[in-house]
């Protein structure tokens, strides 16, 4: 039973603890709710670090989840600047870095992921550059702005979204931009290769130069500046900037150390979680990136979701669970992506092996399509580009397991909504 008297510590400053914090209160928790973050800056939003603010259309204060004002206002304590160091959950405690010491009747781990590093000489190098925080958007702003001001070069090793959203942003400023891909196409490890050579065509006809099947061995600098890079076949690309895309980890090293159950590998590797998102501690939840959850509606183990939706519903679900409400998060996994011209959602979850056919509605060649992933008829995932107000409708095709006439669900100029059944 929850009263007035719990303290209720959610450890982790981004959209997932933001949005817990946000429906404690909403819910009517009116004891105490502390929210650590291990950046100074308020709690914000990411996607805009790579599409918007990014590309210089939106300004600094449009990524806040919330104004500075709210977290008073809603009786928020913020921790701000101040890792959590330390879980004890025999005794439910967590330390700062400060020392400071904050016991806990239940407690939400939204600590996310972080970039994962080049493991090559030179990565100290001035010219390196990961994207993960509001700091790191802020230098690579003014970084892009310069590479396109004096023509300079602009290596991205990794083809995943950051690394593609990244490259637009580039050509964008009027960066050169090489891509080094270890896999065949771009987003192969999301959307296999039928649909990843749609988004090769895509930068390649922007002036994106992609370099497949190779991975980078070192980066060559000069008087502590990159100069160029070098990949595992022999080939040399010049660079005046290289940005690490090739992935994120979940930050499990609190959980870990405490001894919480993590996910194998093969499920995303980060804190293990019910469907209601409560970890093998009853007292303790996860959510966002770093937790490693059930997929209601699609075989195979728990994986993690790195996307902003699953911040977005993840945290609000943790809350409620942590209120003692029965809640099940099962959500359909969701992203979106901003790329030139190209506006894109993405709905469900079909990586290479769990899908046997592509079906697609509407005209790939003009990028104004929906692409279906389709497994023994059902449809497992799809994806609309330049075609809007249709995610709510592949959700639900996907949710009812229905398995469509292929025709039917090929053919623009029949109703989504008329493949539903019932």
């Amino acid at each position: 039973m929850v009263d007035a008297d719990q303290t209720f510590v959610i450890v982790g400053g981004g959209l997932a603890g933001a949005k817990a914090a946000e429906t404690l209160r909403a819910e009517g928790f009116t004891g105490r709710v502390i929210l650590v973050c291990d950046e100074r800056d308020h709690p914000y939003e990411r996607p805009p670090l790579s599409k918007g603010y990014l590309l210089g259309k939106e300004e600094r204060d449009s990524v806040f989840v919330h104004e500075a004002a709210w977290y008073a206002s809603a009786d928020i304590e913020l921790h701000l600047g101040q890792p959590a160091v330390a879980l004890d959950r025999e005794a439910h405690t967590v330390t700062l870095g400060d020392g400071t010491l904050l016991q806990y009747d239940k407690l939400l781990l939204a600590t996310g992921s972080e970039p994962r590093r080049l493991d090559i000489p030179g990565t100290g190098l001035v010219g390196v550059h990961h994207l993960r925080r509001l700091a790191h958007a802020e230098r690579l702003r003014r970084v892009l702005s310069a590479l396109g001001r004096d023509n300079g070069h602009l290596l991205i090793a990794g083809a995943g979204w950051i690394g593609l959203e990244v490259a637009a942003a580039a050509r964008g400023y009027g960066a050169e931009v090489t891509v080094v891909e270890a896999e065949p196409t771009p987003l192969h490890g999301v959307l296999g290769p039928e649909v990843g050579r749609l988004f090769t065509d895509l930068h390649s006809d922007r002036g994106v130069r992609f370099h497949f099947g190779a991975r980078l061995t070192e980066i060559i600098g000069q008087d502590g500046v990159v100069l160029a890079a070098l990949t595992d076949d022999g080939e040399e690309h010049p660079a005046h900037d290289v940005l690490a895309a090739i992935g994120a980890a979940p930050r499990v090293s609190l959980a870990e150390s405490a001894g919480l159950r993590l996910a194998a590998p093969g499920e995303g590797g980060g804190i293990a979680v019910d469907a209601s998102l409560r970890t093998s501690d009853p007292d303790v939840y996860a959510a966002g990136d770093v937790a490693s959850a059930p997929l209601a509606l699609f075989p195979g183990p728990p994986q993690r979701v790195e996307h902003w939706a699953n911040a977005l519903n993840g945290g609000p679900a943790a809350a409620r669970s942590m209120l003692g409400k029965d809640t099940v998060h099962d959500r359909v996994p969701y992203f979106f992506s901003d790329q030139y011209d190209l506006g894109m959602e993405y709905s469900g979850y079909a990586p290479p092996g769990g899908y046997d056919h592509v079906l697609v509605r509407g005209d790939a060649g003009k990028r104004q399509f929906i692409a279906f992933w389709l497994l023994d008829g059902q449809v497992r995932a799809g994806m609309n580009v330049n075609v809007w107000d249709v995610t709510e409708t592949i959700q639900a095709l996907i949710r009812s397991g229905v398995r469509p006439d292929p025709e039917a669900l090929s053919d623009p100029g029949v109703e989504l909504s008329s493949l539903l059944p019932g």
